[in-house]
């Protein structure tokens, strides 16, 4: 995947960090020649220049980009930033962190953005949503109950789209919490038939992401 992030500071560079650790062509983007020069030896490609500019964008690569992080300290740089990737280069995803929660009604798809990430959110949260690279993930491990609480996407793809949830053989030990469709939580009945864009919380003693994967996907 060919990645372009706008913004060198500490997230930037974690972001794109990980996403070359996991063979992504990576562009950092930052104003500051200076902070690039320090930047030296990251195992990314580093461009010096201002994000906001179409002709700095192109020259980034954004005419092949499958993804554009902008990941400024400043909202109005972000927005436009994506603005730009959505409408001029047509890149087909375009996540944008969102610096002051007073204008995160300002991120959504009249301003190209995708998906909006609030300041606060995880790291790991922010990169599996931004590539949509993850289907599966870990979310919380409960040290006391010993168990994990573990979440599965359903897509177009998913070989249990379409099938009722109590057709699907789950690892040993592992129940279904419940499942959340159009954002409101459903109780998991097992007649319920799994749809594309259903997230499934499961709670699980022993079982592992990827034997969860496994089991829905």
């Amino acid at each position: 995947m060919n990645v372009i992030i706008a913004g060198a500071g500490r997230l930037g560079i974690q972001i794109a960090q990980v996403l070359a650790a996991a063979h992504n062509e990576v562009t950092l983007i930052d104003a500051d020649d200076d902070r690039v020069a320090e930047l030296e030896g990251v195992p990314v490609r580093l461009v010096a220049g201002d994000a906001c500019e179409p002709t700095l964008l192109e020259h980034a690569g954004a005419l092949t980009a499958d993804l554009v992080i902008a990941t400024t300290g400043d909202d109005e740089d972000n927005l436009v930033i994506s603005l730009l990737a959505k409408r001029q280069f047509s890149v087909a995803r375009v996540a944008a962190r969102v610096n002051d929660a007073d204008n995160a009604w300002l991120f959504d798809g009249r301003w190209g953005v995708d998906i909006a990430v609030p300041a606060a959110t995880p790291l790991v949260s922010l990169i599996e949503e931004a590539t949509g690279a993850t289907d599966t993930v870990a979310l919380l491990r409960l040290s006391k109950a010993g168990v994990d609480v573990i979440e599965t996407a359903i897509t177009p793809q998913s070989r249990t789209a379409g099938v009722a949830l109590g057709n699907v053989r789950l690892p040993q030990g592992t129940v279904v919490a419940t499942i959340v469709r159009d954002g409101q939580p459903t109780v998991p009945d097992p007649a319920l038939l799994l749809r594309p864009g259903d997230e499934v919380l499961l709670v699980s003693h022993n079982a592992t992401e990827q034997e969860i994967h496994a089991a829905f996907q």
